[in-house]
């Protein structure tokens, strides 16, 4: 090993690791490696990386999950990263959970349909957002550069690969059946597929006014899409935040979330979430996060672009850039409503004995507390 492997060493404590060990990942968790003193006790894994997730491979795309599977504490929350090439199609299909995503980068054409009959289709691209509630039935088709997103479901347990596809049903039904359902001969169906297609390489789609209803009195009222990154940000000394939930993004009831970034040296103030527990995708940058668990515990976790991050209901937390470029990461809730609360609002807000009884801090500490009532995200003094 050279001089500069790490070590689990601090001062005159740990020793050097002499067997086998993985040097890459372990420069990539130094506060694992070597915690900080303020960590203790056991504490479930809050972090999980996309690139130890297995990668489907399509014709048109990929993707790949992060469940309950790969990181049991996200008990409510699963992630899927998704791929489309120009043309590339993630077939007509519906799920029992409401999806909610995010575009990455590129665009793409997505389309949907109520109970009632009225149709939606929208053409949506980077940090513009999508919600379909459970059971309705959507597609996604990249466009002409493709499309790359993060979907998010209000379940942890969900599997991108147990959705209801038309091409799966229709495999799965009887041609007979399918020959009475549509009034045609059973030879029509000669040619389907044999099992689910999920994904496959089309052609890409031509100008969205092909494909809009005819009748404007057919189409969604209430739209599936929501331009995140439009809105004005509410902007801090350290960062930056957008905020979508159902106030102003209403179709989206089980899931609410906050794209945060972070300026080098800031860091996103220690706070805590009264009504959900938290699933984070880190999009740009380096982070590292201190979980508080209350009895005594304890655990600092760090975070890469591609990771993602969890936070168990009402655990204290905070999330700080340790690099040199801006940190840009998603927080998700599976909530109808975006909720936090700051340890500095909190005790801007109570009477200063109490404070001076708890802490033993003085007046002129107290007199600095500021009193933001909204996400904070501050610069490191």
């Amino acid at each position: 090993m050279g001089e500069n492997t790490p070590q689990p060493k601090k001062g005159d404590r740990g020793g050097d690791i002499w067997g086998a060990r993985n040097v890459a990942r372990d420069l990539q968790n130094p506060d694992i490696l070597v915690p900080p003193d303020t960590d203790h006790g056991t504490m479930p894994n809050l972090k999980f990386s996309y690139a130890d997730s297995h990668m489907r491979v399509e014709h048109g795309g990929w993707s790949r999950e992060v469940t309950v599977r790969e990181l049991p504490a996200s008990t409510e929350i699963a992630g899927v990263n998704m791929h489309l090439e120009p043309g590339g199609v993630r077939e007509l299909h519906w799920h029992k959970e409401a999806e909610w995503s995010f575009i990455i980068k590129g665009k793409a054409r997505i389309t949907a349909i109520n109970p009632d009959g009225s149709y939606f289709v929208d053409d949506v691209g980077e940090g513009d957002l999508w919600y379909f509630p459970p059971g309705i039935p959507h597609s996604i088709k990249g466009l002409s550069e493709g499309v790359e997103f993060i979907l998010v479901f209000d379940d942890g347990s969900f599997s991108e690969n147990s959705t209801f596809s038309i091409t799966d049903w229709f495999s799965h039904t009887p041609k007979d059946v399918l020959a009475a359902n549509f009034g045609v001969c059973e030879e029509t169906f000669d040619k389907i597929p044999k099992q689910e297609v999920y994904m496959y390489q089309g052609e890409v789609p031509g100008p969205i006014i092909q494909e809009l209803p005819r009748d404007l009195n057919d189409s969604v009222k209430e739209s599936f899409s929501y331009k995140l990154t439009e809105q004005k940000p509410i902007e801090t000394c350290g960062g930056k935040v957008w905020i979508a939930d159902s106030k102003n993004f209403p179709v989206s009831k089980t899931v609410a979330a906050a794209l945060v970034e972070v300026e080098p040296g800031g860091m996103r103030e220690l706070h805590w979430h009264p009504n959900a527990d938290e699933w984070q995708y880190y999009l740009e940058g380096q982070g590292r996060m201190t979980v508080f668990a209350s009895g005594g515990k304890a655990r600092t976790y760090d975070y890469q672009a591609g990771d993602v991050g969890y936070v168990p209901f009402a655990m204290g937390h905070y999330i700080q850039n340790t690099g040199d470029k801006p940190l840009k990461f998603l927080e998700m809730f599976r909530s109808d409503y975006f909720a936090d609360l700051s340890l500095t609002q909190w005790m801007s807000q109570t009477p200063p004995y109490l404070l001076k009884e708890h802490l033993n801090l003085d007046d002129s500490f107290i007199e600095k507390l500021p009193k933001e009532k909204s996400p904070n995200v501050k610069h490191k003094k």
